[in-house]
């Protein structure tokens, strides 16, 4: 899952980030107004972390670009703002959820997954498609009840056609997905293949097959039929 994270105190971004990071989401991170807004116009993301305060401007009109643009991200609101007006504000907004500062790095964890199972698989703890049961919080697959390794990688490309049933997803944005906004700059995108390459034949090997179908020239979807 990729994260944009919103934080302009430095030392706190970089644990978040960790945090973050250490629980195998891609993060990437925004320390003002104006980059967030950059990042927000030309990628998408699972959740947005948002602190409210910012050097150049006010979160809450991050919140208002998102809705207006029809964004799917999840939004979890960063504040050190101990007035209730500003936290209603933002969830009138559209926000998920909001967490005041200073925060356990736990119960951010547990907030930002609780905003992704929500918005992407209807609140289930547990995904089970045809004969697959992905449980996110242990970052476990199993196939016929039995556990099935995969890399970090391949249970991420997993989980975001999951995440996607039917809808067909451009090699682009699984690259930027897997990779985060870094990946504008690669010379080829070719390791996709080999992530996809990998993740089928670990399932055909358990009697699991034809789960992901290539659209040739378009891109790749989790195959309902």
């Amino acid at each position: 899952m990729k994260l944009l994270l919103v934080e302009d105190e430095a030392e706190l971004r970089q644990t978040v980030l960790e945090t973050l990071r250490q629980h195998g989401y891609v993060v990437e991170t925004a320390a003002t107004f104006a980059q967030a807004h950059e990042k927000l116009t030309l990628y998408s993301y699972d959740c947005v972390l948002v602190d409210l305060t910012l050097p150049d401007g006010d979160g809450l009109d991050l919140i208002r670009l998102l809705k207006t643009e029809n964004s799917s991200a999840g939004v979890l609101i960063l504040t050190a703002r101990d007035g209730v007006e500003d936290r209603v504000k933002g969830l009138n907004l559209g926000a998920d959820d909001y967490l005041v500062k200073p925060f356990h790095l736990s119960e951010l964890n547990a907030r930002v997954l609780a905003i992704i199972r929500r918005r992407q698989f209807q609140g289930q703890t547990q995904i089970t498609f045809r004969d697959l049961v992905v449980r996110p919080e242990q970052a476990e697959v199993l196939v016929h009840g039995e556990p099935l390794a995969l890399t970090r990688k391949e249970y991420d490309l997993l989980l975001y056609l999951l995440a996607n049933p039917g809808r067909v997803l451009t090699k682009e944005a699984i690259a930027e997905h897997l990779c985060g906004d870094q990946v504008d700059a690669a010379d080829s995108l070719d390791f996709i293949y080999t992530y996809l390459k990998n993740l089928r034949k670990k399932l055909q090997e358990r009697g699991v097959d034809n789960y992901i179908r290539t659209l040739y020239g378009v891109g790749y979807k989790l195959n309902l039929e």
